[in-house]
């Protein structure tokens, strides 16, 4: 019978021969988990701020809606309180959705900035990492060349 050939010392030297800087993932790592944590800073400050427009707004809907449920004297009052809450809603509204446009704005902004950001960086690491493996691979040829 034919024996099976062993490739376990073929490609423990073709590993070796390409060797892996594990430092370069590290930092990778370190850099995307950087990266996430201040995308979520944003994210965490844009919910924290709808909530308390959120909040803002429900308060002041319910405090105009005290004149409606009271009880009055001439029916036509109820249509005049009715009419006033809806304007006076209207107007809280445009308010409110005017601080959530804000909030929207200012996210916006600040993950371009991250993504500026991040783009530079990943720029710079490529640039080096390029670097090092011309550096590397250009001693591995000069020590292959002189054997």
């Amino acid at each position: 019978m034919t024996k099976t050939v062993d490739f376990t010392k073929t490609l423990t030297d073709m590993m070796a021969a390409f060797p892996v800087d594990n430092s370069a993932m590290t930092e990778a790592f370190k850099t995307q988990a950087a990266f996430a944590e201040k995308m979520s800073k944003v994210a965490m400050d844009a919910a924290e701020k709808s909530a308390e427009v959120s909040h803002k707004w429900t308060r002041e809907t319910l405090a105009k809606m005290a004149p409606i449920a009271s009880v009055k004297e001439e029916p036509a009052d109820y249509a005049k309180s009715m009419t006033d809450f809806a304007s006076a809603s209207a107007e809280v509204a445009a308010e409110n959705m005017a601080a959530f446009a804000e909030i929207a704005k200012k996210v916006q902004m600040d993950t371009v900035e991250l993504m500026m950001a991040a783009g530079k960086e990943a720029q710079e690491d490529a640039t080096a990492a390029v670097k090092k493996a011309t550096a590397e691979a250009t001693t591995a040829t000069k020590k292959a060349a002189a054997k």
